[in-house]
């Protein structure tokens, strides 16, 4: 068995195409950056844990120093010509290059570093990476491509603060994901259920876990009448990205009830029960101030 033959078999996903992948992004950014490369880290699904085929890669290499004109121009050009090639994982990799010291602590909050989105070609200076949430998965589940242990390089970030970002999120999510898609292909109704699962989740639990796992706790946790809508997130999992697919008859309108329970669920205890109640009564909470789906004008 060859060199590369090897690496993609024993690799850190369980994808051998990801890790060839993996292998020559580590080495080529390691070229690239020369002694001001810390390591090379996956955090997100690959880390988190439940990876599929429709899962991005997300990638964290942290820098000792900020990074160079010249070592920016090199980052843009081979982050250029993954997502122009062939294979399938090429065109799945979005990361960040951190600053060492900013992250470290949740005080480098704020700080843009250079980013790759998913599938794109131009690499922008962004916070996207720059979360807590990230901080968090990278040190309790890091996997490590090269360089030092994760959590030699995170401070701890603690539950409550976790949770207290999730009862924000809450409120922000629909909102920030219409203004790039609607409710009117599938994988959006998905992604909306999957997602305040995970942020019910971890106000619960103070942990980051799987968009699996997020779905599976709370179908076996959350008031029974969600029980269905959950199910058939689960069960539709496997169909991925389509943008020509439309969302099952009757699951937009249950989505949406059911955005209002998390985020009635997420709010201060003391207002969650008078929430909950006006749901049980039927009432539904988007009101003229909250955005609407982008198609209910049309």
């Amino acid at each position: 068995m060859d060199v590369s033959q090897a690496a993609a078999d024993d690799g850190p996903t369980q994808f051998p195409e990801l890790n060839l992948i993996l292998q020559e992004l580590t080495e080529r950014a390691r070229s690239i950056l020369d002694d001001n490369f810390v390591g090379a880290y996956l955090q997100g699904s690959f880390a988190v844990g439940d990876p599929d085929i429709h899962s991005d890669c997300d990638f964290l290499i942290p820098v000792h120093r900020p990074i160079t004109a010249g070592q920016e121009t090199g980052l843009r050009a081979l982050h250029d010509e993954f997502p122009a090639r062939r294979e399938h994982w090429a065109q799945h990799l979005e990361g960040s290059y951190p600053l060492a010291s900013e992250l470290r602590t949740l005080r480098g909050m704020g700080r843009n570093w250079l980013y790759i989105d998913h599938g794109w070609r131009e690499m922008q200076w962004s916070t996207h990476c720059n979360t807590d949430v990230v901080r968090w998965s990278l040190r309790e589940c890091g996997v490590t491509l090269a360089g030092p242990a994760p959590g030699t390089l995170v401070d701890k970030v603690p539950g409550a603060v976790l949770q207290a970002r999730m009862r924000t999120y809450a409120e922000e999510f629909l909102p920030g994901m219409f203004t790039w898609i609607g409710f009117d292909i599938a994988w959006a109704q998905r992604y909306a259920v999957t997602t305040f699962c995970r942020i019910l989740h971890t106000i619960e639990t103070g942990r980051v876990t799987s968009k699996k796992a997020a779905l599976l706790w709370a179908r076996d946790n959350l008031d029974a009448r969600w029980s269905a809508l959950i199910q058939q997130v689960i069960d539709d999992r496997s169909r991925g990205w389509d943008p020509g697919e439309p969302p099952r008859t009757g699951s937009v309108e249950q989505t949406l009830i059911f955005a209002d329970y998390a985020k009635a669920r997420a709010t201060d205890p003391q207002l969650r029960a008078a929430i909950v109640d006006r749901l049980n009564e039927g009432e539904h909470l988007f009101g003229p101030g909250q955005p609407r789906r982008p198609n209910d004008d049309q």
